[in-house]
């Protein structure tokens, strides 16, 4: 069986990876999304990955601290966990680059776009952090320009929610889930799904989204391979 998706940029946020501890860093977690991701990989799929710092700092609830340096301080989270998932896939023998957007040359490539597609074309997975090197932009809307730049089939934002809601489906038991949206209805109505920011690049960009639930992890395969799960969201 054939991949629907020949190259794709996932979104990880950083809570997924600290599973029930809420902090931190859960290995065995990691490794069962890992294993998904390898699955991918080894069916000829090509993989970007925007991984989030929400497990090791939020710059939005730090408080009185001035935003610029709140943001920073979330760009070096979104390594740590960029280089965990490195650590986990380079363990299952799979080939792996990280790349930052801001320059730390120790432990990481810097983000050269044509250098990140040359890593995608000879099948290694390229792993993204310090979303898009700037404050005020999340990693979000780091995944959507990425999802771009590498010219991906689609964007994969793997959640903790099974898909897109009118409203919370933890909070409303007579939440309505989709099975498709465009990006217009997202901003219109205010869904959630991402920041507005992110949202517009996609749209703008004809850059098609897949929300699905990460905590089953082989959801990542099984969306590779046309599985019918999530919600899909593209404008046309």
């Amino acid at each position: 069986m054939e991949p629907r998706y020949k190259r794709i940029l996932l979104k990880l946020s950083g809570e997924a990876l600290a599973g029930e501890k809420k902090f931190g860093l859960d290995y065995s977690i990691i490794t069962e999304i890992c294993e998904s991701i390898k699955k991918c990989a080894e069916a000829g799929v090509e993989i970007g990955i925007v991984v989030g710092g929400g497990n090791f700092w939020r710059g939005r609830s730090s408080g009185g601290m001035d935003r610029t340096r709140a943001d920073h301080m979330g760009m070096l989270a979104t390594t740590i966990n960029a280089l965990a998932i490195a650590d986990v896939l380079e363990s299952m023998d799979i080939d792996v680059r990280v790349q930052t957007a801001i320059t730390m040359q120790q432990v990481a490539e810097p983000y050269i776009r044509l250098k990140a597609m040359n890593h995608l074309k000879k099948g290694r997975i390229v792993i993204f952090g310090c979303g898009t090197g700037n404050p005020f932009f999340s990693t979000d809307t780091a995944a959507a320009l990425r999802a771009v730049e590498i010219e991906a089939d689609i964007f994969f934002k793997a959640t903790m929610v099974d898909g897109v809601y009118d409203k919370d489906p933890h909070k409303y038991d007579d939440a309505k889930k989709y099975d498709t949206l465009t990006f217009s209805e997202v901003l219109s109505n205010e869904l959630g799904v991402m920041d507005s920011t992110a949202a517009t690049m996609c749209r703008d960009n004809d850059m098609s989204l897949l929300v699905f639930d990460l905590s089953r992890p082989d959801n990542i395969y099984d969306a590779v391979m046309g599985a019918n799960i999530g919600t899909i969201i593209k404008e046309n």
